[in-house]
């Protein structure tokens, strides 16, 4: 069972999260999300845990706890929806046509 965990201290390392869900059972995986430009936590991550049972209970028994002095959210992590390229707005094109301070006259537009 994938379990989310929300409101993290900064300062939460996945060992301790390991710690806090070992109480419960078996820990597969511990993931915090971490910025790729700071390096820093962002202050939510991701446990795994073999049985979906023990992760039911160590869902019910943390959530709204408070771990490192911040009161955490724990879920059942949800599938990521799929993300379709087109959101709207300007997307690439063949960029063709006027757009600038040009001149009329000038070869910018002009089509061979």
């Amino acid at each position: 069972m994938n379990i989310f965990v929300a409101k993290l201290s900064f300062d939460t390392l996945e060992s301790d999260l390991q710690s806090a869900f070992e109480e419960f059972g078996e820990v597969s995986s511990v993931k915090i999300i971490m910025d790729k430009f700071t390096q820093k936590s962002k202050g939510y991550g991701f446990v795994e845990m073999a049985n979906d049972d023990e992760g039911e209970n160590a869902i019910n028994a943390l959530n709204d706890t408070e771990l490192d002095g911040r009161v955490i959210v724990v879920k059942r992590s949800e599938p990521r929806e799929r993300r379709d390229n087109n959101r709207g707005g300007f997307r690439g094109g063949n960029n063709r046509g006027g757009g600038g301070f040009r001149d009329r006259n000038s070869n910018y537009n002009k089509r061979y």
